[in-house]
């Protein structure tokens, strides 16, 4: 399988201290990749390298065999969006947050964004400020599906969830992997790398240590 992102000798440091050192790995093109391990050990920093919201000291990132500094960062962020540890809403309605990502959105594309992220389209004229967590999250999802992306990049992101809506993310990325969206989830959970990795990079005090498909 072809490697959607590709990290060559990839160093980073920040305030004199190394974050990530030495590491090469390859993130398939398809399926759900896990990165795990405790923290501290470089995971976010890694998944953030993809989307050039981290940027390498040294050794080199490449998108679909680009290097990302050839790459322009906003369709880069578009092609490989990114959801965060905790839901970023706007100000504003749910309607307000997906034309944020995409100001011409039909109210067809945005139904379909929420479907796909098991949000109704009756959300759609809601304040997003005071949608509980797990429906924050999935209207953040929605967000960046919105942009059609091939990737999604999930920093912990069930992390401030309750079980419930833990589980629902993990089948809506399961969801999306099988519709040919690669995910790349950054977690500590061993539980939850059982539950939804095809494929498992761990990583320990900023080296890759063990590389493994799920079982």
């Amino acid at each position: 399988m072809s490697a959607l992102f590709e990290l060559r000798a990839v160093d980073v440091e920040r305030g004199g201290k190394a974050v990530l050192r030495s590491v090469d790995a390859a993130i398939p093109e398809a399926g759900v990749t896990v990165l795990v391990g405790p923290s501290g050990s470089g995971k976010s920093t890694l998944l953030r390298l993809c989307n050039r919201l981290e940027v390498p000291s040294a050794g080199e990132v490449t998108f679909r065999g680009t290097p990302l500094d050839e790459l322009d960062a906003r369709s880069l962020r578009r092609r490989a969006g990114m959801v965060f540890q905790r839901p970023t809403p706007f100000p504003g309605t749910v309607r307000d947050n997906l034309l944020v990502a995409d100001p011409d959105a039909t109210s067809e594309a945005m139904d379909r964004a929420l479907s796909r992220s098991a949000i109704s389209s009756a959300f759609l004229d809601r304040d997003a400020t005071r949608l509980s967590g797990g429906e924050a999250q999935r209207v953040c999802l929605a967000r960046t599906l919105l942009t059609s992306p091939e990737a999604v990049l999930m920093d912990e992101p069930t992390s401030s969830l309750d079980a419930e809506a833990r589980t629902l993310l993990e089948d809506l990325a399961r969801g999306l992997a099988t519709s040919g969206i690669a995910v790349v989830w950054v977690t500590h959970d061993e539980g939850q790398v059982a539950r939804i990795a095809d494929q498992v990079i761990t990583l320990a005090e900023g080296r890759i240590v063990k590389r493994q498909e799920a079982p």
